[in-house]
């Protein structure tokens, strides 16, 4: 498998990114378009709020159909907590989609991100509808990526090629995710293409497995937005065989999708807003696998562990704590942590309690943009992993004044 860190074309999509006027700067797009030139698969996870945006509403009724071709996005308005207006106006944006590309508005997916309770701008968002359809092309990723974009630093794309059955295939993937995220879909959207043959069902099986130990084993701030969704789509263009059980060719399949998920997951968390560093959490030693994705999650998503790596402070009863109250089962007195970056790797727990360490390794260890929290539990065979990052004065600066 050859990985490559941005979006490769798949083959029979397009795609497209304009500016339509949602945002007030004009250099930044915030309308996008992805088109299967023919009939494609879909899968799709959701957000577990209960405040759901239309645009995901709509999704969990449309991701039932058999043909999935086109998905419009925009970014800069969120389309949540907007009444039947905002139900209608996300309608709206799929019947000027299907209009302009010749589709059944079934066929059709909508995505939204940006601020909450603001009515859309249909006007505008309509006629980037139409110069979105105009400028599809098969080398318009980079720009589709940028359109989706809100706070984000910069636009987050992996691909991954490998064969089956002697046919070249491709998995690429798009997504955006700065602040409020937290695990169980967290505001992130990503998008997903590849040309494999493969069934709905198992599509839709690889898809939740993947989201699970990827996209929902990250925080940033604790919040589970209201647009979260990953959507997939697979257009069969590689002409493999249709991989219709688990076999081999599934497994392959899923090995690939779960490197851009988890990719894709990463660079979320590592454009934390205002983030300085990427934490990822490696836990093993677990009873189940439940309680160490508990526990791993617990760690990631604790306030006072991540302000406590923003100061670099080696405070690992922040991490004990977490665990303590995440639900996991385990035994305290079995715990060791260590903290590992390319500064070198120090233990500063065993058996639950702290050991006399070198303070000023520690402090050059955490001062590294890329930390890891090793914990084993000692309690047996399971293991997850997690990632996040730190909680910095400038996390503050930017959602205080996000609606303004």
């Amino acid at each position: 498998m050859k990985k490559y860190s941005k979006f490769i074309p798949v083959p029979g999509f397009k795609a497209a990114g304009v500016y339509c006027g949602i945002k007030k700067n004009s250099n930044k797009k915030d309308l996008s378009l992805i088109y299967s030139e023919g009939k494609a698969l879909s899968a799709g996870v959701f957000t577990t709020n209960k405040v759901k945006a239309a645009p995901v509403l709509i999704n969990m009724e449309h991701i039932k159909n058999h043909n999935t071709q086109a998905v419009v996005i925009n970014s800069g308005n969120a389309n949540a907590c907007t009444g039947e207006k905002g139900f209608e106006d996300g309608k709206n944006m799929i019947l000027a989609t299907a209009k302009e590309l010749n589709l059944s508005p079934t066929e059709v997916l909508v995505a939204s991100t940006g601020i909450i309770g603001v009515q859309m701008p249909m006007g505008k968002i309509i006629s980037g509808i139409e110069d979105a359809a105009l400028s599809l092309s098969h080398n318009g990723f980079e720009d589709a990526a940028k359109g989706i974009l809100t706070t984000d630093s910069s636009t987050k794309t992996v691909s991954i090629e490998f064969d089956l059955d002697d046919k070249p295939i491709v998995i690429s993937g798009m997504a955006k995710g700065s602040g409020m995220i937290h695990p169980n879909m967290a505001t992130m959207l990503g998008f997903i293409l590849t040309n494999a043959s493969i069934s709905k069902e198992l599509l839709e099986t690889a898809l939740r497995d993947s989201v699970n130990n990827s996209f929902n084993m990250i925080s940033v701030d604790g919040d589970t937005s209201t647009n979260d969704m990953v959507i997939i789509l697979a257009n069969g263009k590689a002409k493999n065989r249709v991989i219709d059980n688990m076999d081999e060719n599934y497994m392959k399949f899923k090995k690939a999708l779960d490197i851009v998920s988890t990719e894709l997951a990463k660079m979320i968390a590592q454009d934390g807003e205002g983030a300085t560093k990427l934490i990822e959490v490696d836990l093993s030693g677990a009873k189940t696998k439940e309680d160490a994705r508990v526990c791993a999650k617990s760690i990631i998503a604790s306030s006072l562990v991540k302000s406590a790596f923003f100061g670099s402070d080696a405070n690992w009863g922040r991490i004990m704590c977490s665990m303590g109250y995440s639900g996991g089962d385990f035994s305290p007195e079995n715990v060791e942590i260590f903290f590992q970056s390319k500064k070198g790797v120090i233990q500063i727990v065993k058996g639950g309690m702290g050991l006399h360490f070198n303070e000023d390794l520690a402090k050059d260890i955490l001062l590294e943009d890329y930390i890891k929290i090793m914990v084993n539990l000692k309690d047996g065979e399971y293991s997850a992993k997690a990632w996040g990052c730190d909680l910095s004065y400038d996390y503050v600066k930017i959602n205080g004044a996000y609606r303004t």
